[in-house]
């Protein structure tokens, strides 16, 4: 069996006018995630990252050797567009400042995106879940044993449902959990695709590292 081991870029510069930029906090995880699987003797042989700048950023900080391939499949859906379809143009000044309000926000929206309640989305839901699809089957092609991919929570919890066979609402679930820079990893022997364990920190477990995690 081979291994497929996704991570979540580190934190974003949520707040600010260009979210698609790594903070130092993020930085600082991404770079302690590498060392931490390097400690444990875990190199990839093969890395594929989004084309998002925090994405490819994050493989980067990472510090592995193997060239970065880059495939669109691994991008986030783009939440501001959803919520610009959703509202028109018109997005609640709510969903732009409170924290709790945007995570809440940020589910609804996703269910009804999900449902296709949302009318000249960039994006279809279906249109999603298809490219997430087609990113986890290039990564799982091929002769390496262990791949790398970097990428987001929403393709993170796609990928995670998707491989249990659960309800469609379980990916925004499993999304809203997922930790900066956490790992979830997946085994594939040719047509088998199964979860081994879901968003994983290992590499935060110590006094002092547990003061780098962070949600968004």
């Amino acid at each position: 069996m081979a291994e497929l081991l996704v991570i979540r870029h580190g934190q974003a510069s949520l707040g600010q006018k260009n979210y698609d930029v790594l903070s130092d906090l993020g930085r600082s995880q991404a770079r302690v995630a590498g060392d931490w699987l390097r400690s444990m003797g875990w190199t990839p042989d093969r890395i594929i990252s989004g084309t998002l700048n925090r994405q490819m950023d994050t493989a980067d900080e990472m510090g592995f050797d193997a060239a970065v391939e880059q495939h669109e499949g691994l991008n986030e859906y783009d939440f501001g567009d959803l919520l610009n379809a959703r509202f028109k143009g018109a997005v609640p000044e709510i969903a732009k400042g409170d924290l709790k309000m945007h995570f809440r926000m940020l589910r609804e929206t996703v269910f009804a995106w999900q449902d296709g309640e949302i009318e000249n989305a960039g994006e279809t839901w279906d249109a999603f879940v298809t490219r997430v699809e087609a990113a986890r089957a290039v990564a799982t092609q091929g002769p390496a044993k262990r791949v790398l991919a970097v990428t987001s929570g929403g393709v993170i919890g796609q990928l995670t449902a998707a491989s249990l066979g659960a309800p469609v609402r379980h990916m925004m679930h499993l999304n809203l959990q997922i930790k900066n820079a956490a790992m979830t990893r997946f085994m594939f022997s040719g047509p088998k695709f199964s979860l081994n364990e879901f968003n994983a920190t290992p590499h935060f477990a110590t006094p002092d590292a547990i003061k780098l995690m962070s949600y968004s």
